[in-house]
C-alpha cells in the first residue's frame, strides 16, 4: 500500500471499524437492489396501507370476505366513503371484488397482503 492509499484507508477506518464485514453486506445489497420502478411500486403499496381508513378496511378483510355495508359496520364512516377507499384499494391490487347478484363482496387480493398487515401488527409488540 502506498502512502496515499494508506492515508485513504486510515480515513475510511475512522468512519467504520467493521469495514470488511460491511463491504460484504454492501456488495450483497448492490447485487440485490431493486430497480427504481419496482421500489416506487413497493412504496405505493405501503403508502396505500398507511392511510388509516384503508388500513382498517384491509384489517377487517383479514377476517373474511364482506360487502361494503358490513365493512362500514366494522370500520365506521359512511358507505360512500368506504366505497371510495375500496375502489382505491381495488384499483391498486390490494383487494378484489366479486359480484353475487346485487351485492359485491370484497376480499384481500392475495396472501401477501395478509402477511404484510399481520407482520405490521406483530411489529407493534416486538421488543417492548
Amino acid at each position: 500500500m502506498n502512502v496515499r492509499q494508506n492515508k485513504e484507508h486510515k480515513m475510511e477506518s475512522m468512519y467504520c471499524d467493521r469495514e470488511r464485514e460491511h463491504d460484504v453486506a454492501v456488495q450483497r445489497a448492490k447485487e440485490g437492489i431493486l430497480s427504481n420502478e419496482n421500489i416506487e411500486k413497493v412504496c405505493k403499496i405501503f403508502q396505500l396501507l398507511s392511510e388509516p381508513s384503508r388500513f382498517k378496511i384491509v384489517y377487517a378483510l383479514l377476517k373474511g370476505e364482506m360487502c361494503v355495508y358490513h365493512i362500514t359496520e366494522v370500520c365506521g364512516g359512511t358507505v360512500s366513503g368506504v366505497s371510495h377507499q375500496l375502489r382505491v384499494l381495488r384499483d391498486n391490487g390490494i383487494v378484489k371484488a366479486k359480484r353475487y347478484g346485487k351485492n359485491v363482496e370484497y376480499s384481500l387480493a392475495d396472501a401477501h397482503v395478509c402477511e404484510m398487515v399481520e407482520l405490521g401488527i406483530e411489529h407493534l409488540y416486538c421488543g417492548k
